[in-house]
């Protein structure tokens, strides 16, 4: 039996912390299909186009990953892509509270779709894209934290 998992988020911009996930699960899994959100209520700073196509280069190297853009509600998304798996990291002790919240109504939803959690690898923990974005609007460095062609477009989106 085959597995696909979804790891869906808004990835504004690509982080090496969702690539430490991506890179794991892809040898965890059959297949990977990362779900980009068009998440308009968080205001962006790149298009739904351009994050996947960031994460697309990103993700270049494991042939059994796919990037896709979406607008549906997840559960619907899931059954789409035939994938019974969600993805989601946890960095903190409240992104598994608000990620057991998301859990529990997914599974209300569709009883078959189960969530599985990675905590980020070493050095990766305290990288989230708000942060990037923050950082790089105050001049700071990111070259540390993205992949080179990310902070390229971080620094093309500000200038």
């Amino acid at each position: 039996m085959s597995t696909k998992v979804l790891y869906p988020g808004t990835f504004d911009p690509v982080t090496n912390g969702h690539s430490d996930l991506i890179r794991r699960a892809a040898k965890m899994f059959d297949h990977v299909v990362v779900a980009v959100a068009a998440s308009p209520s968080k205001q962006p700073l790149f298009s739904l186009e351009e994050r996947v196509e960031l994460l697309e280069e990103a993700c270049s190297e494991w042939d059994n990953v796919s990037i896709i853009g979406f607008t549906d509600l997840l559960v619907n998304l899931a059954k789409q892509q035939q994938a019974n798996v969600l993805l989601r990291g946890l960095r903190t002790g409240s992104d598994f509270e608000y990620e057991l919240q998301l859990a529990d109504m997914n599974r209300q939803l569709d009883p078959n779709l189960e969530s599985v959690f990675l905590t980020p690898g070493e050095g990766v923990s305290f990288i989230s894209s708000s942060l990037i974005k923050e950082v790089a609007r105050h001049g700071g460095d990111i070259r540390g934290f993205v992949a080179p062609h990310v902070a390229k477009a971080v620094a093309e989106k500000l200038a």
